[in-house]
């Protein structure tokens, strides 16, 4: 609902840009703003080989306006809330009925705990998520790839304020790849 929302003020900004008309500096402004904003969606394998990670990213004139990344994991039913539809039909599908495919964003407080407990982590995970997607908010295409390609994993650990998961790179480059698949 946060991504929602940050998108509909992205939009409403966008809009009420164009409107200012054609004087000088805001003219400029307007002229981007008014560029359509362009919306990339991709499933990748940024965090290890037992979950997905589904990336989006909202882009105007090549610069990423607004993300969004989750992880999609089998969790034990005693601990998780699966996917919708994961107690209907689509459930009856799993292999073992003790576990359900989770979102790791909506089972933040159980996953955050895990990874204290696995990892000695001391940021949640929800937290972590917010802090890659705040730093690639604002990035043109060309400086994330930049970022990625000349930096190591433990350097962009480093540069993205907040975040403490070890693949973030995994996580930016989800978003870039998103980013890129815009249309």
């Amino acid at each position: 609902m946060k991504k929602v929302t940050k998108l509909m003020l992205v939009a409403g900004l966008s809009l009420a840009l164009v409107g200012v008309g054609n004087s000088g500096a805001l003219n400029n402004v307007s002229s981007a703003a008014s560029a359509p904003l362009k919306v990339g969606r991709v499933e990748a394998a940024a965090h290890g080989t037992k979950c997905f990670t589904v990336a989006v990213a909202v882009v105007q004139n090549g610069v990423i306006v607004a993300a969004s990344l989750d992880d999609y994991q089998f969790l034990s039913t005693d601990v998780a809330k699966g996917v919708p539809n994961s107690d209907k039909d689509f459930g009856q599908n799993y292999k073992d009925p003790n576990v359900v495919l989770a979102s790791k964003k909506a089972n933040s407080k159980y996953y955050s705990e895990h990874m204290a407990e696995a990892a000695g982590s001391t940021v949640a995970y929800d937290k972590n998520l917010a802090a890659i997607e705040k730093f690639a908010t604002g990035r043109t295409i060309k400086s994330l790839e930049q970022t990625l390609t000349y930096k190591s994993a433990e350097q962009v650990v480093d540069a993205v304020s907040g975040a403490t998961l070890v693949d973030t790179h995994g996580y930016l480059k989800a978003i870039l790849d998103a980013a890129k698949a815009a249309k």
